[in-house]
């Protein structure tokens, strides 16, 4: 069966913007954390950076399963717009890298002076709530189970 493509108005949502939160577990407690973010899309995923030390990144190594969301933040009811999503969290190797890097820099050329630490979410699932289509409006996509 063929992959499903994701709706165009989602993938239009998340260029828009550039913080996502993240939501991992560990020993049933759940943690978020706010991060930078591209997109790639021809990859269908997020590019992030993060350090090995954070609390989140020791979570994403241990269970690769995370979930989060991006939000516009308005309090006019027609306008309401938010992403919610499920993902796999990896490391970047080889072209993927390269990829990752070149788009994250371009999105936020200070972190060129950092030590870039790259994890790319690939998307399972994305659900985009949007108000301006009709109240409570939702746009679902869903990766085809194998």
């Amino acid at each position: 069966m063929e992959q499903e493509r994701i709706d165009k108005r989602i993938i239009a949502f998340i260029k828009k913007h550039h913080v996502l939160t993240l939501a991992t577990a560990a020993e049933g407690a759940p943690y978020c954390s706010n991060l930078f973010y591209t997109y790639l899309e021809e990859k269908n995923v997020f590019v992030f950076t993060s350090s090995e030390n954070t609390r989140h990144a020791a979570e994403m190594k241990n269970d690769g399963r995370v979930a989060g969301s991006v939000v516009l933040e308005t309090e006019i009811v027609g306008k309401i717009q938010g992403l919610q999503f499920q993902g796999i969290v990896l490391k970047p190797e080889g072209e993927l890298l390269k990829a990752a890097r070149t788009a994250y820099l371009k999105r936020f050329p200070f972190a060129v002076f950092m030590d870039v630490e790259l994890w790319v979410l690939e998307l399972t699932f994305a659900k985009l709530t949007d108000n301006r289509l009709g109240f409570g409006r939702k746009l679902v996509w869903e990766r085809d189970k194998k």
